[in-house]
């Protein structure tokens, strides 16, 4: 039998889905909920709190509480490597029109607000064994986050690396003022004569760290997807490995695979 927290958030739940309380409006103050429900204010906080894990409300501290804005989906999928391939030799005014986020989300680029910091690391044991190099080797690590002007949270927080001594042959690519660059990495590396071969994506789920949290603006309960994909030349060697952390309430990733007929 359902608790009566359980029973209230349902209803608040109910009144939510209705459309009788709108996206961004905001809740009566929790007192009122609680003599409106005829329950008392711990029983009303835990219904609420319910709702909040579930993110269907945002709680602002000091404020109140409000039916959350859905955010901007973005469908990740796996054809948007050699749709970014197929680019990479285009001309500059047609890579300049659209990127890989703006496919992602079918937003413009007026839509997005940018930010990209480079930054040179050694390579740790996990970095080094991708790439093939000894641990300590120069690395560019390049953070990229990019968000709807309309929102204040990124769609997701990349983390690229680059070996340094490879993509120095072009200090256009050690400037971070370039971005953002049209056609992205894979015609970042066609600059220096690279050609990607294959691209392998490895995906797991965890929970959000505390900075994760803040910056993804993620509710109680949400994990975030982290993608690992690492970039391979056609010699066999790997060019770029990157960590792309998404918010799980506002990621899909979409696989498709074509199967030989009989």
């Amino acid at each position: 039998m359902a608790k009566q927290y359980e029973r209230i958030a349902d209803q608040l739940r109910q009144r939510i889905r209705a459309g009788e309380l709108e996206p961004g409006q905001r809740l009566p103050a929790e007192t009122a909920l609680a003599k409106e429900y005829k329950t008392s204010l711990p029983t009303m906080r835990d219904a609420l709190g319910l709702l909040l894990a579930e993110g269907l409300i945002d709680k602002k501290h000091g404020v109140g509480n409000f039916v959350r804005k859905p955010r901007k989906l973005v469908r990740r999928d796996n054809a948007r490597h050699q749709w970014e391939k197929d680019r990479a030799r285009a001309a500059e005014a047609e890579r300049q029109t659209t990127g890989a986020t703006e496919r992602d989300t079918g937003l413009t680029i007026s839509d997005l607000s940018f930010h990209a910091a480079y930054s040179e690391v050694p390579a740790n044991e996990d970095l080094a064994a991708h790439f093939g190099v000894p641990v300590g080797t120069r690395l560019v690590e390049r953070v990229y986050r990019t968000n709807h002007r309309e929102e204040d949270s990124p769609f997701n927080i990349v983390r690229s690396y680059l070996v340094h001594d490879v993509v120095a042959a072009n200090p256009d690519l050690l400037d971070p003022s370039k971005e953002p660059w049209p056609g992205g990495t894979q015609n970042q590396l066609h600059t220096i004569g690279i050609e990607l071969d294959r691209i392998v994506e490895r995906v797991t789920a965890r929970p959000p760290t505390v900075e994760e949290i803040e910056e993804l603006g993620l509710q109680g309960g949400v994990a975030v997807v982290v993608l690992r994909k690492t970039s391979i030349d056609t010699s066999g060697r790997v060019v770029e490995v990157s960590d792309v952390t998404m918010p799980g309430d506002r990621t899909e990733l979409i696989f498709t695979t074509t199967l030989d007929r009989w």
